[in-house]
């Protein structure tokens, strides 16, 4: 009888048995649903890093290559989103188009994608297109930066044209997601790095 009584019980599991392992495996399910969520807000933050530090790349590189100023305009022309333009004008001078409400607008100065207007009484020549930030994402930090040919990196700091050459500490655009938070920084040579 006791040979019989333990083939019985190595059957199968019991419905407390299942029960059992059905409560620990949600408990745990439950306890890593917030990481998971914390671990993707994190990522989504670095996509959008990455995609600014990009823009800043693509502004100095197109800035030396066209031999014209280049822009990065943040928040332009709504929150989360950016834009690289050509200033129209000079640095010293910059014409009276190119105000920031004008130069975000896609249907005011559209975005080639064929690529640039080689016609110097056309320009601007080199706008890129409005560039948007991972849902949730914002700019808490960011003014504007220009580009000069020589690599150089000035940041509008409103005491009229030219902008300053940005100091030893760069330039530093912060981005936020649910309460984390990521730079880019830009020094006075143009180079790009994160900062978080």
């Amino acid at each position: 009888m006791p040979l019989r009584r333990l083939v019985r019980s190595t059957l199968g599991f019991s419905t407390i048995d299942m029960l059992a392992a059905m409560a620990v495996i949600a408990t745990v399910a439950a306890m890593s649903v917030p990481a998971l969520q914390e671990s993707t807000d994190s990522m989504r933050l670095g996509m959008a890093v990455r995609d600014v530090e990009r823009e800043l790349h693509t502004a100095r590189l197109t800035a030396v290559s066209s031999n014209r100023p280049m822009r990065i305009r943040f928040n332009c022309p709504a929150a989360a989103e950016l834009r690289m333009v050509e200033l129209i004008g000079t640095p010293q001078a910059p014409d009276a188009k190119d105000a920031a409400a004008d130069r975000c607008s896609e249907a005011v100065y559209p975005y080639r994608p064929t690529g640039p207007d080689l016609n110097r009484l056309t320009r601007p020549n080199n706008d890129g297109p409005v560039r948007r930030l991972q849902p949730g994402t914002t700019f808490t930090a960011a003014t504007t930066l220009e580009f000069w040919p020589d690599g150089s990196v000035h940041a509008d700091e409103g005491a009229g044209a030219p902008w300053p050459r940005v100091g030893a500490a760069g330039a530093t655009i912060t981005l936020t997601r649910k309460g984390l938070t990521k730079a880019v920084t830009v020094n006075a040579l143009g180079k790009v790095t994160l900062a978080n």
